[in-house]
């Protein structure tokens, strides 16, 4: 299900992201973990239950301002629906 961009994701309760002072980040989540970096730690970041999509596909088409905004848009509601699908986030 694509996420609605009024939406707010949040991580699901026994999800998160280690500590920051650790040498790479990682999305901890029962019995997995994924390794983030670059676009994937900027969203997930973000999925704080205060970020809209919209806001979050809005930071990230300004920071990575050379990508065509509509990819970026395509790839972050794609991403979001993967982690959900996952039950590693949900939408408030």
């Amino acid at each position: 299900m694509t996420p609605s961009l009024e939406s707010r994701p949040r991580l699901v309760p026994g999800c998160r992201l280690n500590e920051k002072t650790q040498p790479s980040r990682v999305l901890l989540m029962p019995e997995r973990a994924l390794r983030l970096s670059g676009p994937s730690l900027e969203i997930v970041e973000r999925c704080d239950g205060q970020h809209t999509v919209r806001q979050i596909v809005s930071e990230l088409q300004a920071l990575y301002s050379k990508a065509e905004p509509q990819k970026v848009e395509q790839d972050i509601l794609g991403y979001l629906e993967r982690l959900q699908e996952q039950r590693a986030l949900d939408f408030e």
